[in-house]
């Protein structure tokens, strides 16, 4: 943890070693109206001195303007280190997230991973952060209030302790609900995201107000506890408003007192009173400012463990190219949460010009099976190699670029149809002429070249979330496009012609023939058996376990034989 600290500090040390300067001076500057206090008091009024109330006049005038300076400089120097946090850790964050969800792993937190950042980076770079930077500076009105005189020193220092000890009271009464408000907002977010996805889902089954009705209530949980901690805070920000003020007027008081028993000057009855209030205003500002602390520091504990419970992923060797060879050696995979076996020693090869089948009942790893050799899942046991090399062994985001994967459901983002089909590549900087000529030649390897002209704008028409402005079969079909942008070496289609008619079944076969052609590795995973014509091998999965895996003839007539022969050779080739 504390290497992760460093990490997460290297960015801003700078900004933070200055601003820790600045706030010295701020705090030294406002001794200022003190010492002013103390002439105008103790040497103008006595003396009438005009020509020493100018001057001490202009003195304080140019501290103050260099005091708001400062403190206009060191709130500038904490923005400047959200947004180099930002920089530095947003890409990253966003990254675990991705990855968080792409395994199932962690907590609904895992999958809030941005907003605790955005939590911890604001309170950085807000008030609570000067707060903090003030805090210190206590002790040293408290020592400028014990050279004033013992007697103020000692209520100075009685009222400090007070006040902490409120503060820290205040925490411990506040931090359980304002932890398990955040916890409960979380799920309620996640909540909220899976049913705008699922919309079309929620509206046709009539669950809209069964899902809002469950959000309602963890939204009435979050806000319970958020609340119960507001009000129990409020109550100790009220005590110590009110001790800070009467501490305030009680110094006056003692100053008074102290003055009438010519123990201090009259301008030392002020300027005690100033000092007070002074020294205790970071504490009060701490009290205030404490929920949004106490947030960031649960967000940081979070985001403490998706870093260690996720490490970054090492650089890699960069392999050539692959040629599309792909070896699933005896991979296991179990259900999320569950002990069920998925996947159960699974085996067998798809070489470059090949295409495999994969077919069997509902439930029987299918899915699983094809998203383990995309790399979009880990198994659990066993490895998936391309051109020999584990999948771990390649850097995950180059060899992406030579692998073509269309899940089931399409899978297509917010964006429009030329982004999806490129794969975003024009956000990473790669030139507009050259996305533009590959996604119009992988639209048209996936014969959906014309239906996207088609359509109001074309391929700059803009999607919603899963192709949303498309009808599944266009939306498919886009995603097949996607699947071969830049002709990859190893195509990974999970029931590719589910939504197809016709037509959208015969380009999918033109398509097939073709990357096989150029020699491209196909797994492809199907239902229906006409795209499985094309295949040169078939596999058949049940209840997670190879069946039969061999030349399309020879399953086909094992198949054709009956359950009996299928038992006998079963695994066989596998």
């Amino acid at each position: 943890m504390n290497e992760l600290r460093q990490e997460a500090l290297a960015p801003i040390r700078r900004h933070i070693a200055f601003t820790a300067l600045f706030s010295a001076l701020v705090n030294i500057l406002y001794l200022s109206p003190t010492l002013y206090m103390l002439q105008i008091y103790d040497r103008v009024l006595p003396t009438g001195g005009e020509l020493t109330l100018v001057f001490v006049t202009l003195v304080i005038f140019i501290a103050l303007v260099t005091l708001a300076l400062l403190d206009t400089l060191r709130a500038r120097l904490l923005v400047r280190a959200g947004a180099a946090l930002d920089k530095r850790f947003a890409g990253e964050v966003l990254s675990r997230q991705m990855t968080a969800r792409l395994e199932g792993a962690g907590t609904p937190r895992a999958f809030q991973a941005m907003r605790d950042f955005d939590v911890v980076r604001q309170t950085l770079s807000g008030p609570s952060a000067l707060s903090l930077f003030d805090a210190p500076w206590t002790p040293v009105y408290l020592l400028f209030a014990f050279l004033l005189h013992p007697l103020l020193g000692l209520l100075t220092l009685i009222g400090g302790a007070v006040l902490a000890g409120l503060a820290i009271l205040n925490e411990k009464a506040t931090k359980a609900r304002l932890t398990q408000a955040q916890e409960v907002s979380a799920r309620a977010y996640a909540m909220q995201e899976a049913a705008a996805a699922q919309g079309e889902v929620v509206r046709a089954l009539g669950m809209r107000q069964a899902l809002i009705a469950r959000q309602l209530s963890e939204r009435e949980q979050a806000l319970s506890a958020q609340s119960q901690a507001q009000f129990t805070g409020g109550l100790y920000s009220g005590a110590i408003k009110f001790f800070r003020l009467f501490l305030q007027s009680l110094a006056l008081g003692v100053g008074a007192w102290l003055a009438i028993e010519r123990q201090i000057s009259p301008g030392a009855v002020i300027a005690a009173s100033i000092l007070l209030s002074r020294a205790l205003q970071p504490i009060e500002q701490l009290v205030g400012a404490w929920g949004g602390i106490v947030a960031a520091r649960v967000a940081y504990g979070h985001l403490t463990e998706l870093f260690t419970g996720m490490p970054a992923e090492t650089p890699r060797t960069q392999l050539p190219a692959p040629k599309g060879a792909l070896e699933v050696e005896r991979i296991s995979v179990r259900a999320p949460a569950r002990q069920d076996i998925v996947l159960k020693n699974v085996s067998f090869a798809v070489g470059p010009g090949e295409i495999v089948g994969v077919m069997g009942p509902s439930g029987s790893g299918k899915t699983t099976l094809a998203r383990v050799a995309a790399g979009a899942l880990t198994a659990d046991a066993g490895a998936v190699r391309i051109d020999a090399a584990e999948l771990k062994d390649w850097d995950a985001e180059r060899l992406a670029r030579h692998v073509g994967y269309l899940p089931q459901d399409s899978g297509l983002f917010a964006g429009t149809i030329k982004d999806n089909i490129s794969r975003f590549e024009g956000w990473r900087g790669v030139e507009t002429a050259e996305v533009d000529e590959l996604t119009v030649a992988a639209a048209q390897a996936a014969g959906v070249h014309e239906v996207i002209l088609r359509l109001p704008q074309g391929y700059d028409t803009p999607l919603g979330l899963n192709g949303r402005g498309l009808s599944a079969g266009q939306a498919q079909r886009v995603a097949l496009a996607r699947a071969l942008y830049r002709d990859p070496h190893l195509l990974i289609l999970d029931e590719p012609n589910s939504n197809l008619d016709a037509d959208g079944e015969t380009a999918l076969l033109k398509a097939l023939a073709s990357a096989k052609a150029r020699g491209a590795a196909i797994l492809m995973v199907a239902h229906r058996s006409g795209v499985l014509s094309i295949a040169d091998k078939l596999l058949l999965l049940k209840e997670g376990v190879v069946e039969l895996f061999g030349p399309k003839e020879q399953v086909i007539a094992r198949l054709s034989a009956g359950p009996r022969a299928v038992k006998a050779a079963g695994g066989e080739g596998g």
